[in-house]
């Protein structure tokens, strides 16, 4: 055996070659096509059930607006001044109050969960009439209501948007939508929604996105992190946790680790479609078969001319409008675009780039692709 090593030995030095060299040598590179799945927290991917945001909404009046308010014709804005100017001991019948400065508004806004008396909230604020732009207008102290008619929150303050109306006499430029506004921190809540954690004997986990995958990896997760079982995944969305000890204990300390634990999600194979706008959104993870894709163009045209004919001198004829109708075809070479089995979704987009189609005509050929059985991903359509 000795014998042997050293004969190995002596082969590898007139080659120019040591195991040193050997050992240095590097790992072959991964094929291009590798990657690891990313991990993500769980509470980047989850909610707790039970705590959730809470809508609320109401109705108030903008002021301060500089002629672009509502007209005449809208009765509730003026009846909504009127029962505010009253409130102040201000006397005055509503066929007097003539202005254009006051917008009629809806005034909506999430109220977090955990929110308690004094938190600011932003709120939404549009318009309900026909008032041009609520541009430097501000509320007046507006009550949100909840589903259960209380009083959740007050809202006041100077509106922001995000476009502006300026012209007149019929030339006009609108940016955006300057009837929609919104006031960041504008909202103060008067009363929170309770979620008392001390009370909890159980926990459940939500799943934005459902899956029974990214499910069990985690409850695998959480069970490996604890080295005890106390997750379990109910079904593609939803986790149940056991509180260690079976009591409630700290149970913002619990969520926090539960947060912070990292885990592998399942990425669907999924295409989006969206035929109003042109828009596909394809997943990494799109598997594709092997097909050949010929396509090509097929463009109609059709015109009209009127031509008028006229009756000959001195005859009992009349003239008339005669319709001249002309239609052309024209139809382009078909391209082809030859697909590999394993072939990516890069793949797919460079070779249609190459062929020239377009994003409507992408949509046509992936829908094609689907009904053939060479996408094997789940194809929404918009």
């Amino acid at each position: 055996m000795a014998k042997t090593l050293r004969r190995i030995l002596q082969l590898l030095v007139i080659l120019g070659c040591s195991a040193a060299t050997f050992a240095a040598q590097p790992e072959p590179a991964q094929p291009a096509s590798y990657t690891k799945r990313a991990q993500v927290r769980i509470g980047d991917i989850s909610s707790i059930e039970g705590v959730r945001d809470n809508y609320i909404m109401g109705y108030g009046l903008v002021v301060g607006l500089n002629g672009s308010g509502d007209g005449q014709q809208d009765l509730f804005p003026v009846q909504t001044l009127m029962d505010i100017l009253q409130k102040m001991g201000v006397q005055a019948p509503a066929k007097a109050v003539i202005t254009r400065n006051v917008a009629a508004v809806f005034v909506t806004a999430s109220l977090p969960p955990f929110a308690h008396p004094g938190t600011r909230i932003d709120v939404n604020v549009a318009s309900t009439g026909d008032a041009r732009s609520i541009q430097g207008g501000e509320l007046l102290m507006t009550p949100l209501y909840g589903p259960d008619g209380k009083v959740y929150a007050v809202a006041q303050g100077p509106v922001m948007i995000g476009g502006y109306t300026a012209g007149g006499n019929g030339n006009v430029v609108t940016v955006n939508q300057p009837t929609a506004g919104r006031i960041p921190s504008g909202g103060i809540v008067e009363r929170g929604v309770a979620i008392d954690l001390a009370q909890l004997k159980n926990l459940s986990l939500l799943l934005r996105e459902a899956d029974f995958v990214t499910a069990e990896n985690v409850a695998h997760a959480i069970n490996a992190h604890f080295s005890q079982s106390i997750a379990t995944a109910v079904d593609s969305r939803r986790i149940e946790i056991k509180l260690p000890g079976g009591g409630a204990g700290n149970v913002p300390r619990l969520l926090a680790s539960l947060e912070a634990i990292p885990v592998t999600v399942h990425e669907p194979a999924k295409i989006v479609m969206d035929e109003r706008t042109g828009t596909v959104v394809m997943g990494g993870n799109v598997n594709l078969s092997a097909c050949s894709i010929f396509h090509g163009n097929l463009a109609i045209q059709i015109s009209t001319e009127f031509q008028v004919s006229q009756p000959a001198p001195y005859s009992k004829g009349t003239t008339q409008v005669v319709p001249q109708t002309t239609v052309q075809a024209q139809e382009s070479p078909a391209h082809q675009l030859q697909l590999h089995q394993g072939a990516t979704v890069q793949d797919l987009v460079s070779g249609l780039q190459g062929i020239g189609a377009t994003a409507r005509d992408i949509i046509a050929i992936v829908e094609a692709m689907k009904n053939d059985g060479c996408v094997q991903a789940s194809v929404g359509v918009m």
